[in-house]
C-alpha cells in the first residue's frame, strides 16, 4: 500500500490546484459531501444482470469499501426493456433480473447501501431504450416507489429545439414532487455550460464527455474541469466522470494521480471496475484513507 509520503509525492505534483470558496447548491439536502459509490457502466455497459448487481453489493461490504465511503450501487444503461409497459411505465428486462427490479432495490437496502438507477432526458437512452422525455412524473414516481435513492439521468436522443435546461429542470421537479430525497446526477456532458445553472437544478453536472482508461483521457476530462470550483459546493459538484482505477489501460502511478486528482477537485467517487477481480492495488487507491478525506472534507473547498 502507498505509504502517506507516496500520496503526499502524488498530490504535490498536482499542487497547482489550489483551493477556492464553495458555492452552496441545490438545497434538498442531500450530497452535502461529494457522493461516492459504485456504477456499473465503465466495466459492464449494458451487460447488467440480477447476479452481477448483488454481488457488487456484497463485495461493497465485505471488502470495506462501504465502510470507507462507498455507500450508492448505481444500474445504468440497459437495465429495461425496449419498450415500456401498457401502463406506460418503463419494464425491466426480466431475463437479467428475473426476482424483479424491485427484489435488486431490496437487496441492495438490505446491505446498508443505497440504490441508484438510471434514465435519459431525451426519448431515448444511449442504448436505445425508453427515456424519460415527456414522461418525468410518471418515471419519477416509479423510482420513487422502487425505493431510488439515485438517478443518473444522461443525455442522449434529445433534439436540439428541446433546450436541455428544460429537460433537466422538469425532472428535477417531478423528482421533489414524489416526496422522496433521490440525489439527482445530471449526465449532460459539459452541454449548455452546465457548470453556470447545474447548482439550482441538481447535486451534481458532468462538465465533459464520457471517460475511458487512457492517460489523454483523464487529462481530458481534468482540462474540462479545472476552473470551475467556483460553481460547485456542498450539494451541488462538478462531475469529470466515475472512476477508471481498477480497469485496464493505467499503471498504478496514473491510478494513483488519477484518484488523488478527483479528490482534490471533489469530484463525486464512483468505482467503475468489476469487484470482483479487483487488484490489490486498486482496492488500496480506491480505500486510501488520507485521499478520501480530502474528497470528503465537511466544509467543500474545492481544487481550481
Amino acid at each position: 500500500m502507498p505509504s502517506p509520503s507516496e500520496w503526499r509525492s502524488t498530490l504535490a505534483f498536482i499542487a497547482v490546484l489550489c483551493w477556492a470558496q464553495p458555492l452552496h447548491g441545490l438545497n434538498n439536502g442531500l450530497s452535502i459531501k461529494p457522493h461516492m459509490g459504485y456504477n456499473t457502466w465503465n466495466c459492464f455497459y449494458g451487460s447488467i444482470s440480477e447476479d452481477i448487481i448483488k454481488s457488487t453489493a456484497d463485495i461493497m461490504v465485505d471488502s470495506s469499501l462501504k465502510k470507507a465511503g462507498y455507500e450508492y450501487l448505481v444500474i445504468d444503461d440497459g437495465w429495461s426493456e425496449l419498450n415500456r409497459g401498457n401502463d406506460g411505465k418503463i419494464v425491466a428486462d426480466p431475463t437479467k433480473f428475473p426476482s424483479g427490479i424491485k427484489h435488486v432495490s431490496d437487496y441492495i437496502h438490505s446491505k446498508g447501501l443505497k440504490y441508484g438507477m438510471y434514465s435519459d432526458a431525451g426519448p431515448k437512452t444511449c442504448l436505445g431504450l425508453p427515456g424519460s422525455r415527456g414522461n418525468e412524473e410518471l418515471d419519477a414516481q416509479y423510482f420513487a416507489d422502487l425505493g431510488v435513492d439515485f438517478l443518473k439521468y444522461d443525455n442522449c436522443a434529445a433534439g436540439p429545439e428541446d433546450w436541455i435546461v428544460d429537460r433537466y429542470v422538469a425532472m428535477r421537479d417531478a423528482l421533489n414532487d414524489t416526496g422522496r430525497p433521490i440525489l439527482y446526477s445530471m449526465c449532460n456532458w459539459g452541454v449548455g455550460d452546465s457548470w453556470l445553472w447545474g447548482p439550482k437544478v441538481a447535486n451534481s453536472w458532468r462538465t465533459t464527455g464520457d471517460i475511458a482508461a487512457s492517460w489523454d483521457s483523464l487529462l481530458r476530462c481534468l482540462d474540462n474541469t479545472v476552473g470551475l470550483s467556483e460553481f460547485a459546493g456542498p450539494g451541488a459538484w462538478n462531475d469529470p466522470d466515475m472512476l477508471e482505477v481498477g480497469n485496464p489501460g493505467l499503471t498504478v502511478n496514473e491510478q494513483r494521480a488519477h484518484f488523488a486528482l478527483w479528490a482534490l477537485l471533489k469530484s463525486p467517487l464512483f468505482i467503475g471496475a468489476d469487484l470482483r477481480t479487483l487488484s490489490r492495488e486498486a482496492k488500496e487507491i480506491l480505500t486510501a484513507p488520507e485521499v478520501i478525506a480530502v474528497n470528503q472534507d465537511p466544509l467543500g473547498w474545492l481544487g481550481t
